[in-house]
């Protein structure tokens, strides 16, 4: 996955639209951008659209962000979309391991009541949205099997701070919000998940957010969140390896393959070691799975049977 966008889960409108955008996953939005009162119309459109898209063969990843666990709203989240079989479950205001864990367990019961595969369900987590969250993201590495990616969120982490703003005058991010962003990349690396890069707020800034973009694929990350459609293009330009790349990296593949015993090898005058291989194979998967087009989750087992 490159590109997340996000879509209010109660406009049967946007939700439409954002099938069009080329995005390879939608999240599908039940917790702020849905006002409290039209929180039960959310989880009714969201369900509906889930049970309409789910077996088509050529769809975007269908995600969808829930209420965090302290909101009291999650377990009816829950129990209307999860009868839908989304593809995965986006946890907002993460706190560690134990939050996707005890997701995970919710997540369980509803597979067995709704007939799903047991671990269809992943999970994606916000794991930055308080400073409780920040000092907790060394703690993902086995936490379940489901989780899917690591996500960070400056907006909800300046309002938990109190700061006046999370971006210098300069348009880059303050250093709390650099520092949440490079641990949760680290995190992330450390639980053996894809770091996925927060949201470019200003959507008509696009130069603004392909500078954003090459930084965080230049760090590590590989996919970025978007919160309108206009952005969706130059995201997946941005995380799609170039020909240069995967030309480099097959080269290297080919090297190590052609010198299985070595522990260097070279390649156009450059000497390069194992983790030179590992950043190649990786390069390698994701270009091919951005080659092969989207048919709803790839990593989901099927359905035992439908309700």
């Amino acid at each position: 996955m490159r590109s997340l966008l996000f879509v209010p889960g109660d406009s049967a409108r946007k939700l439409e639209k954002g099938l069009t955008s080329g995005a390879d996953v939608l999240l599908i939005d039940l917790e702020d951008s849905v006002a409290l009162s039209a929180k039960e119309e959310a989880r009714r459109v969201t369900a509906e659209f889930l049970n309409q898209q789910r077996t088509k063969a050529e769809r975007p990843r269908l995600l969808v962000r829930v209420n965090g666990l302290t909101t009291g709203l999650i377990d009816a989240d829950l129990d209307d979309v999860m009868q839908a079989g989304p593809d995965g479950i986006v946890l907002p205001k993460t706190v560690g391991g134990a939050d996707v864990a005890h997701l995970g367990a919710k997540l369980a019961v509803r597979e067995a009541e709704f007939g799903l595969a047991d671990g269809a369900t992943r999970i994606l987590a916000i794991a930055t949205e308080n400073a409780a969250g920040v000092f907790a993201l060394g703690t993902f590495a086995g936490a379940s099997h489901r989780l899917m990616g690591m996500t960070w969120g400056g907006e909800d982490l300046s309002a938990d701070l109190g700061a006046e703003t999370n971006r210098g005058a300069d348009g880059m991010y303050t250093d709390p919000y650099r520092l949440a962003r490079s641990l949760t990349l680290l995190g992330a690396a450390a639980a053996g998940v894809d770091a996925v890069d927060s949201v470019f707020t200003n959507f008509r800034d696009m130069a603004g957010l392909e500078a954003e973009c090459r930084e965080a694929r230049r760090d590590g990350f590989v996919a970025k969140m978007a919160i309108h459609p206009a952005q969706v293009p130059i995201i997946n330009e941005a995380f799609t390896p170039t020909p240069d790349a995967i030309q480099w990296a097959q080269a290297v593949i080919e090297a190590f393959r052609a010198n299985p015993g070595a522990g260097v090898v070279g390649v156009d005058g450059e000497m390069l070691d194992r983790p030179h291989l590992l950043r190649a194979e990786r390069l390698l998967r994701r270009a091919g799975t951005h080659r092969s087009g989207l048919s709803g989750n790839p990593d989901r087992p099927h359905r035992r049977h439908d309700n």
